[in-house]
């Protein structure tokens, strides 16, 4: 499941990821918060967060992650990801090179770091 975080600013959508994230969860949720966002906003910041109860990511939703950053991609300024999941991490460090703007990964413990960062 995805859920929208609605304590950012308008510039800046922030989501948390529950349990088994599908394909309908980013139909649902992520692309129509960014197609909105993207209507209002040049450019936009990202913050994904994985709770504590994420087990993982379907492939569907793997494949709709990927257009939804290829095809907005010189309108991400920032993306912040907190997670403990290793292959996230490595996913993010292994596409980074694509990203015009700054991506970082913090550790749970550092969340309130990121959003810190996320805001700056």
């Amino acid at each position: 499941m995805i859920e929208q975080l609605k304590t950012f600013p308008d510039h800046i959508l922030g989501f948390i990821y529950k349990g088994h994230v599908s394909r309908t969860d980013y139909d649902s949720v992520l692309i129509p918060a960014v197609n909105e966002a993207l209507k209002k906003q040049d450019k936009v910041r990202l913050y994904v967060e994985t709770d504590a109860t994420f087990s993982g990511i379907g492939p569907g939703a793997i494949w709709e992650d990927f257009k939804v950053g290829v095809e907005h991609l010189g309108r991400w300024e920032r993306v912040a990801v907190v997670t403990d999941a290793e292959w996230i991490k490595h996913t993010m460090r292994l596409f980074s090179f694509l990203m015009p703007g700054a991506m970082k990964t913090f550790p749970p413990a550092e969340a309130e770091q990121a959003r810190a960062w996320i805001m700056e």
